[in-house]
């Protein structure tokens, strides 16, 4: 039986030595993976996800739980097998707005690395879109938008963005229906000069 968490609890991440450990693909596959299972997973298990050797995954798995990002998850029954969970099914990066140019630099380093996956998920979907069954292609949607508003108005914005989008997460949602998969999404809304 796992150990219950609560859902809501969520990490939120200003130190710049925190965001540099996470600006790693395979650490942000891992934290991405851990972040949606219930009971955690191993560095065997966690090493398929993020591309590498397990002992290469546990190496990154150690430097996360070093920083309080993940913990040992409890025992399946086999003393010989670690398993780890996400400290927090979400977290936030926000150095502040008066963070210095340490934590600006860490942030950036995230956000290319988040972008970067990001980005390769778009390309992985348009290399292999015309061999996708019609409803998803017909379904999948690449957009942007220019939006005039207020700042109010895009904070209820994203706010109503978020409430549509939190029946679907994959870490809560529970029996999904027949043929649901994991559907990637990007959202950002940022004033442009």
């Amino acid at each position: 039986m796992t150990e219950a968490r609560p859902e809501q609890r969520r990490v939120t991440i200003s130190d710049p030595q925190v965001m540099r450990a996470l600006a790693h693909p395979a650490r942000i596959a891992i934290m991405e993976h851990l972040s949606s299972l219930e009971g955690g997973a191993t560095a065997t298990e966690c090493a398929e996800i993020a591309g590498l050797s397990p002992s290469a995954t546990s190496y990154h798995l150690r430097a996360l739980a070093k920083f309080g990002l993940i913990e040992p998850a409890p025992s399946r029954g086999d003393a010989r097998e670690r398993v780890w969970r996400a400290f927090s099914p979400s977290y936030y990066i926000e150095p502040g707005r008066s963070a210095g140019s340490e934590a600006r630099a860490a942030e950036r380093a995230l956000v290319e690395a988040h972008t970067a996956r990001d980005a390769q998920r778009t390309f992985d979907w348009l290399d292999r879109a015309a061999d996708e069954p019609p409803e998803w292609y017909d379904a999948a949607r690449l957009s942007d938008t220019l939006l005039l508003l207020t700042a109010e108005e895009l904070a209820g914005l994203n706010e109503s963005i978020q409430e549509l989008m939190a029946p679907y997460r994959r870490r809560i949602r529970r029996d999904p229906p027949a043929g649901a998969r994991t559907v990637a999404v990007q959202y950002r809304a940022l004033p442009i000069d």
